[in-house]
C-alpha cells in the first residue's frame, strides 16, 4: 500500500546555516524525521547533569491544517547520553509560524555537548481532530469506571 505525500513547507530564519541538512528520514520507513541543531554563533552547547535547555532548529515550518508536527526524542540518544525531551511528544500546532525549538534535558551523570549540525530529535507529521466538547451531567458506564492508576494491574 502506497502513502500519500504531504507537503510540509520549511522556511530557513535569518541567520541560520545554510549548510545544515533539512529535516530528512534516514529510510523509506521511518516515521520521524531528523531535525538537526542549528546555533547562530555557529557553536554549540553544554548541558550539565541534569540541566534542560531549548535547542534552536533555525526553522519555521507551515503545517497544513489538520495536522500538527510531534516533536519526539531520538532513541539513540536516550540510550547512548540520557538525553531526551521534557514535553515528549511536543506538539507544533498548524497555525505556529515561529522558529522550532527543541527542549532537550539531559538525565545522565555526565555533562553532553550538543554541537551545531547535530541530529537532536524526530519530527513526526500527524493528522489531528478537534473536538467539539459537550457539558453532561452524566457518562456512560464502562467495566474500568473510575479506578485509575495502576487498576489495570502492575505490569
Amino acid at each position: 500500500m502506497e502513502t500519500e505525500t504531504i507537503v510540509l513547507k520549511i522556511m530557513r530564519l535569518k541567520g541560520a546555516d545554510p549548510n545544515i541538512a533539512l529535516p530528512c528520514y534516514k529510510t523509506s520507513g521511518a516515521v520521524g524525521a531528523d531535525v538537526r541543531a542549528n546555533f547562530l554563533n555557529r557553536e554549540g552547547i553544554i548541558l550539565a547533569c541534569s540541566e534542560r535547555k531549548l535547542v534552536p532548529t533555525g526553522l519555521a515550518l507551515a503545517i497544513p491544517r489538520g495536522f500538527e508536527i510531534q516533536i519526539r526524542p531520538r532513541s539513540g540518544l536516550a540510550l547512548q547520553h540520557g538525553l531526551t525531551l521534557v514535553n515528549s511528544p511536543g506538539t507544533i500546532d498548524s497555525d505556529y509560524r515561529g522558529e522550532v525549538g527543541i527542549i532537550v534535558l539531559n538525565t545522565s551523570d555526565k555533562q553532553f555537548e550538543i554541537t551545531h549540525g547535530m541530529r537532536i530529535a524526530q519530527l513526526v507529521l500527524a493528522p489531528v481532530l478537534q473536538a467539539e466538547f459537550e457539558e453532561v451531567t452524566r457518562l456512560d458506564e464502562t467495566d474500568r469506571g473510575t479506578s485509575g492508576f495502576g487498576s489495570t494491574g502492575a505490569f
